[in-house]
């Protein structure tokens, strides 16, 4: 497995194919940043041990196909249970009912097992940075399902301008310190703007976030 750093992020990681684990386990060799320090088979045997020792995790990357528990319930045990533990899904398929099931459950990221080893690490540092990230084929897959339910709330929350430009950057996967970055503005503002903008929306995660903005039309993914 990855080399462990004291300062790493410990990744549980559940697939049914060992050939997957194994092709991780390799992208990240040499990553001081992230280590893979535990494994799973099925979504099961991930709730199990990360239920053992919940804040033995800061990341887990499941495979959404997997017996006796899926990722998508995997995910939604998760969320419910331990909200702190980020997750991004693995699936060989974009399909929109697999990632309208996974956005559903509150997933922090979607990629496809044929992504690279820079768009993993891309992944994984916005997601272990509070922010989300969604393959490029899956963010018009979600807007497309989206735009089709898209029903404009009479209570829709009246956002100032820099918030709606601060929810924009989120909806691109920004991380705070990227929107901070861009805006020229401390790191402990745009978390204010993004807990009022939380508080506001009535949304409880960065996904939810990224939901209603698409909901609302204040993104077009076009």
């Amino acid at each position: 497995m990855s080399n462990l750093s004291e300062t790493a992020t410990n990744i549980i990681i559940a697939d049914d194919h060992q050939l997957i684990i194994d092709g991780i386990d390799s992208m990240l060799q040499g990553e001081k940043n992230y280590h893979i320090s535990a494994t799973a088979s099925n979504g099961a045997e991930a709730l199990q041990l990360i239920s053992a020792d919940p804040s033995r995790f800061q990341l887990l990357i499941t495979d959404i196909d997997m017996p006796l528990m899926n990722g998508t319930e995997l995910c939604r045990n998760v969320k419910s249970r331990y909200s702190h533990l980020p997750v991004l899904m693995l699936s060989m398929y974009s399909s929109q009912l697999m990632v309208k099931e996974a956005i559903a459950a509150e997933a922090d990221g979607y990629i496809l097992k044929q992504a690279g080893k820079e768009e993993l690490l891309q992944a994984l540092h916005r997601i272990t940075n509070g922010g989300t990230y969604f393959s490029r084929e899956i963010l018009p897959v979600l807007y497309s399902q989206y735009k089709k339910e898209q029903r404009k709330e009479a209570g829709t929350a009246v956002l100032s301008a820099r918030e709606r430009e601060i929810l924009l950057l989120i909806v691109q996967e920004q991380t705070s310190e990227d929107i901070a970055r861009q805006l020229s503005i401390s790191k402990k503002t745009v978390d204010n703007h993004r807990a009022h903008l939380l508080e506001k929306t009535g949304c409880t995660s960065t996904v939810g976030l990224v939901k209603y903005a698409i909901r609302n039309g204040f993104y077009d993914a076009q």
